[in-house]
């Protein structure tokens, strides 16, 4: 890679009704984050211009056909759709979901295609999203299908990262789904990224419990005794320095998190809840374990206050500095593993 080549980060709006436009446009306010990367918005002029005028917000957009036309040191735009769909602020709407679908599809074709270097999505609501074409639960499901790999949610900031053995699940089949292999294929996916994504190199993961007290011998479920804890022993005696399972009503409390690399939660509130409580707004969502990089804010569409003016973009921002400097680290960490083979024939 040409260290003097800006990083090309592809960026799909989310719904048209929530904060992502205003997130995304308040970013790029600031002419400085020009000189970390080159935004390529996937929208359309007009949408953008309903959102500006709204918002009272004046950062100049550049219209380009597609990626690779791309100019560095401008807000690059790629007009996705020609249509001019009403924004209902605030609404939930078929346009919301209908328009965020088609940001996100043409911002992962072009990912797929390498015209964008790493992707950071803004907020999409789940539910007015769904159609024949997108038929998932949330983004990392959709990636997982149209791009390379294996997926791991980690929320993260600079202090903790935090990846779900299950993701986007009903609370009633979390237990039937939790199985060894699924166990240490999560494992092992979060040691690599934390490895190559992060540039850890012997990396300490804590596995949480599945039952509140990890079951209490028995009396509270049998599914720590039978399942997890043989299965971490399994990994234990292959190398990996991976610990537990432990009780998650005390382990972030207690401030245990600060001692490890990673934290594996067994489902989706156990790690989110106190994931949000100790850094909302500040956060990351990284999809680990595929062939491309994507981030994302760690909110929502946040309808509440969509068009007031008044979402807070840091953990846009953060997503797109987290998405560069992970993008960084897997060029390192790859150009290193070539070296080593290179040096072995």
């Amino acid at each position: 890679m040409d260290k003097n080549k800006s990083i090309k980060v592809g960026i799909s709006v989310g719904d048209i009704n929530g904060i992502g436009i205003e997130i995304i446009l308040k970013t790029f306010e600031d002419a400085r984050m020009l000189e970390f990367c080159t935004p390529i918005i996937f929208a359309a002029n007009k949408t953008i211009s309903t959102h500006k005028k709204q918002l009272n917000i004046h950062t100049q957009t550049h219209g380009i056909e597609n990626a690779t036309k791309a100019i560095q040191n401008k807000v690059n735009l790629v007009n996705v759709w020609r249509d001019n769909p009403r924004v209902d602020f605030g609404k939930e709407t078929k346009d919301g979901g209908k328009f965020s679908f088609l940001s996100l599809q043409a911002a992962v074709k072009s990912l797929q295609n390498d015209e964008i270097d790493v992707l950071v999505t803004a907020p999409i609501n789940k539910h007015n999203i769904q159609s024949d074409d997108f038929n998932f639960s949330g983004h990392t499901e959709y990636l997982e299908a149209n791009l390379e790999g294996e997926s791991l949610m980690i929320l993260m900031t600079d202090e903790i990262k935090i990846g779900l053995i299950t993701g986007h699940i009903p609370i009633q089949k979390i237990a039937e789904t939790i199985t060894p292999g699924l166990i240490e294929k999560k494992v092992d996916i979060m040691y690599q990224s934390l490895i190559q994504d992060f540039n850890i190199g012997k990396p300490k993961i804590a596995v949480l419990g599945l039952n509140p007290h990890c079951g209490d011998n028995g009396v509270i479920g049998n599914e720590d005794n039978d399942i997890i804890k043989p299965t971490l022993e399994k990994i234990q005696a292959d190398g990996k320095l991976v610990y537990g399972p432990f009780s998650a009503d005390s382990f972030f409390g207690s401030g245990s998190y600060k001692n490890y690399d990673g934290i594996l939660a067994m489902y989706h509130d156990q790690g989110l809840a106190p994931f949000k409580t100790l850094s909302f707004g500040n956060g990351v969502n990284f999809t680990a374990g595929l062939d491309k990089i994507r981030t994302s804010p760690d909110h929502g569409t946040a309808y509440e206050i969509a068009g007031k003016g008044i979402a807070n973009h840091n953990s846009f921002k953060e997503a797109l500095y987290t998405a560069i400097d992970i993008f960084k680290f897997r060029k390192e960490y790859q150009e290193l593993v070539q070296n080593k083979l290179t040096i072995r024939k």
